[in-house]
């Protein structure tokens, strides 16, 4: 009958359809568009402005010749492991302690999340008044009459990126904290009970019950530090500005002087690319291993 007819599928939700379209753009131009207009582009001999004079792979093999670009890698594969390590026990630990119902629990989860809420900029420049020689760590502690203290931390190139780990631990330390401490919440209680029945030491229960239960929490976690490693520039940049020298460079603040303040847009976009690259290398197995189709035994067994 013509009343039982179903509306043409292509205008059912018509008004949400509607609505996504500016989303929709957005996606294709701004981040498809610009990431393939980056690509192309990184093949090019371009310098202070895009030209389509490709010169295959030059781009890179001049890229990864440089010396300032290897630093920048070699320090940010020692800032991502660091941070990365030190972020996810250090956030699990104050997860797991705040998890016990202590008394001000919300003013202690404020106090580790608030560094979160200030950015890298003004991270940065706090630390670098705490860890400056003329007046931070090492004065005062020469102040107390240990005269012969140093700590260079911030003057010596071979320490400078560790620096930059400190500081960015006391700035994330706290979101990881955050999202730990909802995956332990959402725990069951019985769990808990039946490991004290069973007579299971607590880190046992955490390390081989609790931690793999918390797996997607893990995953998400990984993922947002990971990103942050990756893209790490106004930390940089405030803190130390790459110094001493190249000490403390990293990829993102090469991309930045390569193309804004020497001209250099190719092998800026090839850097960007790279940087890229690495991006995709940790999201593509993370989408896989989330999204992917899980099957019941049932299922599985036919």
């Amino acid at each position: 009958m013509a009343g039982s007819r179903r509306p043409f599928t292509p205008l059912r939700n018509l008004n949400a359809k509607i609505a996504a379209v500016p989303m929709i753009l957005t996606v294709l131009v701004v981040f498809i568009g610009c990431t393939l207009w980056t690509v192309v582009y990184s093949f090019t001999s371009s310098r202070s402005l895009p030209t389509l004079d490709f010169v295959g792979m030059d781009q890179y093999v001049r890229l990864f010749r440089t010396s300032r670009w290897t630093v920048s890698l070699k320090n940010l594969a020692i800032f991502g492991v660091l941070s990365l390590s030190f972020s996810l026990v250090l956030g699990f630990i104050l997860a797991a302690l705040m998890d016990q119902k202590i008394r001000f629990e919300n003013t202690f989860r404020t106090i580790f999340l608030y560094p979160h809420a200030l950015s890298f900029i003004v991270t940065g420049l706090v630390w670098q008044w705490i860890l400056t020689p003329a007046y931070g760590v090492q004065k005062v502690v020469r102040d107390l009459g240990f005269e012969t203290f140093n700590f260079p931390i911030l003057t010596d190139g071979r320490f400078t990126i560790y620096a930059i780990v400190i500081a960015g631990l006391w700035q994330g330390t706290g979101l990881v904290m955050a999202l730990m401490l909802a995956g332990l919440r959402n725990i069951d209680d019985e769990i808990w009970k039946a490991a004290r029945v069973d007579g299971i030491p607590a880190w046992k229960t955490y390390l081989f019950i609790i931690i793999p239960m918390m797996r997607p929490v893990f995953i998400t976690t990984l993922v947002i530090i990971s990103a942050t490693i990756v893209k790490v520039y106004d930390l940089v940049v405030a803190l130390t500005n790459g110094g001493p020298g190249i000490s403390s460079e990293v990829p993102a603040k090469y991309v930045y002087d390569l193309m804004f303040s020497r001209g250099n847009l190719g092998q800026g976009l090839a850097a960007s690319t790279i940087m890229l690259t690495t991006v995709l290398i940790i999201l593509v197995p993370w989408a896989l291993l989330e999204f992917r189709p899980r099957y019941r035994k049932g299922e599985a067994s036919k």
